[in-house]
């Protein structure tokens, strides 16, 4: 079972606790979110030094065969977090999991690539996917839905990808993540909280970043996650009247 997915759903149902006397006792535990650090490439030089304060790190896969000797090194420099692999190519191959905990793949990777992993799947979604395809999500083999990053490198995050990001978690059911930029800042992190995402992933970040991302987020007062409100279809109206048939006349 992926570590990392385990710690996913936790933050995902922190928010339905139950109440009552038996948890008056014990204080309940507020949620934070998840981060999450995908480095440029697989170098473990320094390593400590970039993800210090991430939940998890993710590292690039040009191609599935590629990580067979990437995940034991990244495990060994930073031993305390879960590792994923970021699949860049949807081309064919045996996937080399070599101690993986979880995958994040794009919706045109063959099926044969994943079909036989045990590691938790995210797949990777975009503003290109319509209402159809995103509820589809709830009815396949995956733990996590990432958000695909539509900013260009070094800008900042768009109302255009946080309407996104709100539309995922109206549709989706499964634990949200989203791309930001390593430029991101409190009152983003929050606004993408109350959009429906648990965790964000900061593409290519610099030294140090990622431990000023976790002082940031273990300051903000994130509140439990609300049940998102579903789109419903919209049905005509038909106003009285409208439809009966009109009396013959004598």
């Amino acid at each position: 079972m992926s570590k990392f997915i385990d710690k996913l759903k936790v933050v995902s149902q922190l928010g339905s606790q139950p109440m009552g006397f038996k948890t008056a006792a014990k204080a309940p535990q507020k949620p934070k979110m998840l981060l999450v650090a995908a480095l440029a490439e697989a170098n473990v030089e320094g390593l400590a030094d970039y993800m210090t304060g991430a939940d998890a790190g993710i590292a690039p896969l040009p191609k599935p065969s590629s990580g067979a000797k990437t995940a034991p090194k990244m495990s060994q420099a930073k031993s305390n977090i879960p590792w994923g692999g970021w699949l860049k190519d949807s081309g064919e191959g045996k996937l080399a999991e070599a101690g993986y905990d979880f995958f994040v793949f794009p919706s045109d990777t063959p099926l044969a690539v994943l079909q036989d992993s045990k590691a938790g799947k995210i797949l990777e979604v975009g503003a290109s996917f319509d209402e159809g395809l995103l509820k589809t999500t709830d009815e396949l083999p995956v733990d996590a839905v990432l958000i695909s990053s539509e900013q260009e490198k070094g800008k900042l995050l768009t109302w255009r990808y946080l309407m996104l990001s709100r539309r995922c978690a109206d549709l989706v059911n499964k634990p949200l993540l989203a791309s930001v930029p390593a430029t991101v800042g409190g009152s983003e992190l929050e606004a993408l909280w109350a959009a429906g995402v648990v965790g964000v992933v900061v593409e290519t970040p610099p030294k140090g970043r990622i431990a000023e991302l976790r002082q940031i987020i273990d300051k903000l007062s994130f509140p439990p996650p609300s049940k998102q409100k579903k789109i419903e279809p919209l049905l005509p109206r038909v106003s009285e009247g409208e439809g009966e048939e009109e009396e013959e006349e004598d």
